[in-house]
């Protein structure tokens, strides 16, 4: 892949997710006044079941279809790669609807047993709606990624976010002019007829492709040879993704449990914790979003020169990479330290959220180099060093909530944070610097 492609990829993707975020950004801030950060957590609660189905049902098959369009791609066997999508992209839509029927079949259970807020149930209900459309959308996304074309994808994400704030925005007036509730029901509502109108246009975008390619879905050669190479590359990414969306569910139910441990009442927990992952978390993650562009662009990437045996390239690639990822988190340090309570009380009028923010600052650095590593050791193939190093990450931020936030409250779990995080890049770089030179 040319440098040209890589940072005209990188660029239009990160221009889309600035764009995404600040409108995300206004969104939050409407939620919390709509809502309010009470209502924010309820459904916060909800959004790491969406992530562990997500993971089970096609989070692997995404990165393992990307790996393999691209290296397919490489050594110019283009019909073997739209085959190797459409059989992997069938199965994970498969799995998505088998876990659709569950979730809504078994809301009640989910709600009371696991996350033991019952007020979740029909928040689970209407996500798992979402299931077999994220599917497809991430799916039909990695196919356009192993090509390296980031221009649908970008257009893509742009109409989900567009479509998520317009609705949820005329949901609220419906719902005020009926005289209904306005309850965290809208955020869901939002996020399912995003994931409606996304899959909408990445199968326009995907039916074009391949109507001017003359493709044909009936003529795919060795489906079962096809799906076996995928889920042999899938199954540990995979493990890797469920692992840590069973750990993240867990630090969900602990944080508020915890946190009313630490002495907070169960409507304050929530609130805590509605503020921290609704508010503070995704001031600080805003700048990745140029760190998770140009990961996106560099798996595939990464792929394709193992494919060509161009280990040395890799290693400079992923030196560099890494080092502007680093720095980009510096500056964002300084910058959150500094500016971040009066970034809480500006955008959410929550003194709690500066305070959050001016903690989260020093994860930057190693966050967004995280992000870096993770897309190169996936690129390469090392998924089952991803799968121990994340493991081991979450590992740290559970014992620290089970032990730091009853005696210090949510300052514990943003120490635990940082820690882990730091570990991670340890880890992630031992991995890299043994690779084949």
């Amino acid at each position: 892949m040319s440098k040209k492609h890589f940072f005209a990829g990188t660029f239009l993707l990160s221009t889309v997710g600035v764009i995404s975020r600040i409108m995300g950004f206004f969104y939050r801030i409407f939620l919390s006044q709509t809502i309010g950060s009470r209502g924010i957590g309820l459904y916060q609660l909800v959004v790491p079941l969406q992530h562990m189905v997500l993971a089970v049902t096609s989070s692997g098959i995404q990165t393992a279809l990307s790996r393999t369009v691209a290296s397919q791609t490489a050594l110019k066997k283009k019909k073997e790669a739209v085959d190797s999508f459409c059989v992997g992209t069938l199965f994970a839509l498969g799995l998505s609807l088998a876990a659709m029927w569950i979730f809504y079949t078994f809301a009640g259970w989910f709600a009371g047993e696991i996350l033991k807020e019952p007020e979740t149930e029909a928040l689970i209900r209407i996500i798992s709606f979402c299931f077999p459309l994220a599917s497809l959308h991430v799916c039909i996304s990695s196919y356009y990624f192993g090509r390296k074309s980031a221009c649908y994808p970008a257009c893509t994400q742009l109409i989900e976010q567009t479509v998520r704030v317009l609705s949820s925005y005329i949901l609220v007036k419906i719902f005020l002019s009926r005289g209904i509730a306005v309850t965290a029901r809208i955020a869901a509502l939002g996020a399912l007829t995003a994931e409606f109108a996304a899959v909408l246009s990445s199968l326009l975008f995907l039916s074009l492709h391949l109507h001017a390619e003359n493709y044909s879905f009936f003529h795919i050669k060795a489906p079962l040879h096809k799906l076996s190479a995928i889920t042999a590359t899938a199954f540990p990414l995979t493990l890797n993704r469920l692992l840590l969306s069973v750990l993240a569910a867990i630090e969900v139910v602990l944080i508020p449990q915890m946190l009313r441990m630490y002495g907070f009442s169960r409507s304050n927990a929530l609130s805590l914790y509605g503020i921290f992952t609704g508010m503070a978390l995704p001031c600080i993650l805003f700048p990745s979003t140029v760190t998770n562009s140009a990961a996106v662009m560099l798996t595939p990437s990464v792929a394709e020169l193992q494919a060509l045996g161009a280990h040395r390239h890799i290693r400079y690639i992923a030196s560099r990479a890494c080092t502007a990822c680093f720095l980009t988190g510096a500056a964002c340090t300084g910058l959150f330290y500094f500016f971040g309570p009066f970034a809480g009380e500006l955008l959410f009028h929550e003194a709690t959220a500066g305070t959050c923010i001016r903690t989260l600052s020093f994860v930057c650095p190693f966050l967004y180099t995280n992000i870096m590593l993770t897309s190169i050791l996936n690129g390469l193939g090392k998924t089952g060093a991803t799968l121990l190093h994340n493991a081991a990450g979450s590992l740290i931020r559970i014992l620290f909530v089970l032990f730091a936030i009853p005696l210090i409250g949510i300052h514990g779990y943003l120490y635990g944070l940082l820690l882990s995080e730091i570990l991670l890049s340890i880890m992630h770089i031992y991995s890299l610097y043994h690779i084949k030179s």
